[in-house]
């Protein structure tokens, strides 16, 4: 099997890379990379390597994710989070090759406490959301043999994300403020690369498994109490903090004033996807706890 891989460089991408191996031959083109360029923001250019490679199987997780920047610039984000997925689709229909998509919990407007399904209509509240929203829709509406992984709060020890960045200025700075009032799931890069062939395997003897689902560690916390378990398992861990976890200042998101409105709740049901595969997801402290014992062998001084 053919596997054309995009957005390697990311978090979930370096994580998928060596997993989807096990699949067969994975080609990863770069942003960049002037002899076969993987770039959502140059359609025409990426079209022409998706037919250049022929790939059976197209797994797409890149995306255009700076959501403060994508409320700048909505046209950017669109190209990136709609308009490429629309065509991957495309040329998977035509290719009788499969696409696997990531999603966001962002594309709900974050309202009530219940977690949402993969039937609860979109309502997002800022531009990376409804670009998102579009671009599933362009692949459910497309055809193409996909599978739609909607997940959150995403982190990894490749890549920018917020578990990094709280050890990180934990061990630097005297102070840190942290939303308390936005709620969901920290979901491992590691576990969503390890579940997305677990999933395809399935998904590609049967393609009425096919579909969208929302995926994510079980259990719930504010960006707030996450930030809390990650200080105390790096105290654990022998990492020195200079703020510790009783020192975080909880804040609104009022407070915070990020030019992008947030959801409050990014909560997700997972049965669907749960029953459908037959696999149970961790909750999100065994994953968290396992990020931190990696990032403490990397950075102890």
């Amino acid at each position: 099997m053919k596997v054309l891989l995009l957005g390697s460089s990311g978090q979930l991408g370096f994580e998928l890379t060596s997993i989807l191996t096990n699949l067969g031959e994975v080609i990863a083109p770069q942003r960049f990379d002037t002899a076969l360029p993987g770039n959502l923001l140059d359609l025409s250019t990426l079209q022409d390597t998706v037919q250049r490679i022929k790939p059976n199987l197209i797994v797409n997780a890149a995306a255009f994710t700076a959501v403060d920047l994508a409320e700048k610039d909505p046209g950017l984000a669109r190209r990136a989070n709609t308009l490429a997925p629309k065509m991957l689709a495309n040329e998977a229909l035509a290719m009788n090759a499969w696409l696997v998509h990531f999603s966001t919990d962002y594309v709900f407007n974050g309202q009530g406490t219940r977690p949402w399904t993969e039937t609860d209509p979109g309502d997002p509240l800022n531009a990376y959301g409804r670009t998102k929203l579009e671009g599933d829709q362009a692949i459910l509406a497309s055809g193409c043999k996909h599978l739609i992984l909607r997940t959150s709060w995403v982190y990894g020890l490749h890549g920018n994300n917020f578990a990094k960045t709280i050890l990180e200025k934990a061990q630097t700075q005297d102070s840190l403020k942290v939303v308390n009032d936005q709620f969901g799931a920290p979901t491992s890069a590691e576990l969503l690369a390890s579940l997305t062939t677990q999933t395809l395997l399935p998904a590609m003897k049967n393609p009425k498994l096919g579909g969208l689902y929302h995926v994510a560690a079980q259990g719930e916390a504010s960006w707030y109490t996450y930030a809390q378990f990650l200080l105390e398992q790096a105290l654990r861990e022998g990492l020195t903090l200079r703020v510790k976890p009783e020192d975080l200042i909880p804040v609104s998101s009022a407070q915070w004033s990020a030019p992008a409105a947030r959801p409050s709740n990014s909560r997700l049901n997972t049965t669907k996807f749960s029953e459908t595969f037959g696999l149970t997801l961790p909750h999100w402290q065994e994953g968290v706890a396992q990020f931190v014992r990696a990032y403490a062998k990397l950075h102890k001084r």
